[in-house]
């Protein structure tokens, strides 16, 4: 399997000279599957700019998980078998409980985009079983589609830190020179001969 691909490519900043790192992560099949913008060198405001981003949409992953791995359990035993009308109404309940403790653990914007497009269930009526079905289907698919852009997200960070890493590793002096070794001819260095007791 081919190892993705970081392309690099440089933007003037908003202010004067500094400049601006896009990194555009590109997959075995040359499809680009996340960009990032990581810090010009010496400046880290890009790479923590990124980090609050990533933290802002999603509060709470280990609960989002949870709860989509529920949704998607609920979705299977809702298929499975056809339900009498007090399971559907738990059903119903439970998808509304879910969608209201996702909201807790999502940014404020994807809280509204979840409230446009999953409509709730009209409280004096019982929700058919096909009903149910959809309601559940749609809803494991935004999450499904929430964790992909997640993991997108989290890969495109660690192709921008790698980035960083190296720029770093450019940016470092050459190893040890010859001139560190003739400290110990001289000077305050040189006063030491042989191993002392704490070696």
């Amino acid at each position: 399997m081919t190892d993705p691909v970081s392309r690099e490519s440089t933007t003037p900043g908003d202010g004067g000279g500094d400049s601006q790192h896009h990194v555009v992560v590109v997959g075995p099949d040359g499809t680009p599957v996340g960009t990032a913008r990581i810090a010009a060198p010496g400046s880290d405001s890009g790479e923590e700019a990124h980090e609050e981003s990533l933290g802002d949409l999603v509060e709470e992953p280990a609960k989002v998980m949870r709860i989509g791995t529920m949704i998607k359990q609920l979705l299977e035993e809702v298929r499975a078998a056809p339900l009498d009308d007090a399971s559907r109404t738990r059903v119903r309940e439970i998808h509304q409980t879910s969608i209201r403790e996702l909201e807790q653990a999502l940014a404020p914007e994807l809280q509204d985009e979840l409230e446009r497009l999953v409509r709730p269930f009209t409280e004096n009526s019982t929700p058919s079983d096909a009903e149910l079905r959809i309601a559940q289907a749609q809803l494991v698919g935004w999450l499904e589609g929430l964790f992909s852009g997640i993991q997108t997200a989290l890969f495109a960070q660690q192709m921008a830190a790698r980035v960083q890493l190296e720029q770093m590793r450019r940016g470092l002096p050459a190893g040890p020179s010859a001139g560190g070794a003739a400290l110990g001819g001289h000077g305050a260095a040189g006063e030491s001969h042989g191993p002392g007791q704490y070696l």
